[in-house]
């Protein structure tokens, strides 16, 4: 048995939640997850099962049920909530703004609210580098940049969302760490778990991953004049176990209320993605231009000294062994009909 204590993970059949998931328990912690299977699937955690032999407890629910969620609470002695649950499309909040600010905004509070009534009071947030907008000053930021216009409303709630963790924070009612990813990419090393997106994919490596296999045509690069060296947007591509073990890493952190950027510290572009797949598989990838994105930024990486000093965490995978970690998953998950 657990003797770090039990976490609470909302979303946490999903894809950085079901590495976050395995990482708590590599590290002594007992977690429980939640999900309503939106954007994931239950097998997930009979995969979690298989690669850690640790037996996860798992109930199916939304957390906007705040019935739900107090049963829950009142049932299990919880220590703190990794927060997860999230619409995370950012060209689908384009087309589905209300759906999002539901979803998000009011998941987020009933969350909150369910908390503060069963005096649990630490909470680790999945922010988002889109909370910079388009950087004024360069494309590298710190947790002291200057908060954007976020290009879409995938963006905007997690603006607000941090906002609305702020205001209770300054309660003391409570105590969260806000997370602010880049890109999370890749899979478990074991190739048990990794991204599983229902439908089309909208991020680039799974993208690519089911088009090497066969299952999509070719791989569209949406732009190619933006103002960077070859003209394709410049992403901060962070291996997922890395950002997994964060979460970890902030669970304790003895400071006070922090932000933190999650990310490699350095840029790659989508032409240079493509090449290091091309290299990590030895084949070539089916790609073509498209048109730009609506939401979508030029370019944007992460400063990650803070992370590094306070909470004691640092990168030690590459975007290379993300490749070959995303692949092994895929050829896995196609096997076992995933």
């Amino acid at each position: 048995m657990s003797t770090k204590g039990t976490i609470l993970v909302t979303g946490g059949t999903g894809y950085i939640g079901s590495h976050t998931v395995v990482a708590l328990i590599q590290s002594g912690y007992q977690p429980i997850i939640i999900d309503n299977l939106n954007n994931s699937i239950s097998q997930i955690v009979d995969q979690i099962e298989l690669l850690t032999d640790v037996n996860v407890p798992f109930f199916e629910g939304d957390i906007r049920n705040e019935r739900f969620l107090n049963t829950l609470f009142s049932e299990h002695t919880i220590q703190a909530v990794i927060h997860f649950a999230a619409f995370k499309a950012v060209g689908e909040s384009v087309e589905k703004p209300l759906e999002y600010y539901e979803n998000n905004i009011s998941g987020l509070i009933s969350l909150l609210k369910v908390m503060k009534e069963n005096h649990v009071n630490r909470i680790i947030f999945s922010s988002s580098c889109t909370v910079y907008g388009i950087p004024k000053d360069g494309f590298e930021v710190t947790e002291k940049t200057e908060l954007g216009t976020p290009n879409s409303p995938y963006g905007w709630t997690k603006w607000m969302a941090e906002q609305i963790l702020r205001d209770c924070a300054f309660t003391k009612s409570i105590s969260p760490i806000m997370l602010r990813y880049f890109n999370p990419v890749g899979a478990h090393e074991s190739g048990l778990i990794g991204e599983l997106p229902q439908g089309i994919p909208n991020n680039i490596l799974p993208y690519m991953t089911q088009t090497a296999a066969g299952l999509r045509d070719k791989l569209t690069v949406f732009g190619s004049d933006y103002p960077t060296a070859d003209g394709t947007c410049i992403r901060d591509y962070i291996h997922v176990m890395d950002l997994a073990e964060a979460h970890v890493k902030a669970l304790a952190y003895e400071g006070a209320f922090n932000t933190f950027n999650l990310g490699t510290g350095s840029g790659t572009s989508v032409l240079e993605l493509i090449a290091a797949f091309e290299k990590a598989l030895g084949t070539k990838m089916n790609w073509t231009f498209g048109p730009k994105r609506e939401g979508d930024v030029a370019a944007i990486f992460a400063k990650v000294d803070l992370a590094e000093k306070e909470l004691e965490w640092n990168c030690s995978r590459t975007v290379e062994q993300a490749i070959q970690d995303a692949w092994k998953w895929e050829k896995y998950r196609l096997e076992h009909g995933l």
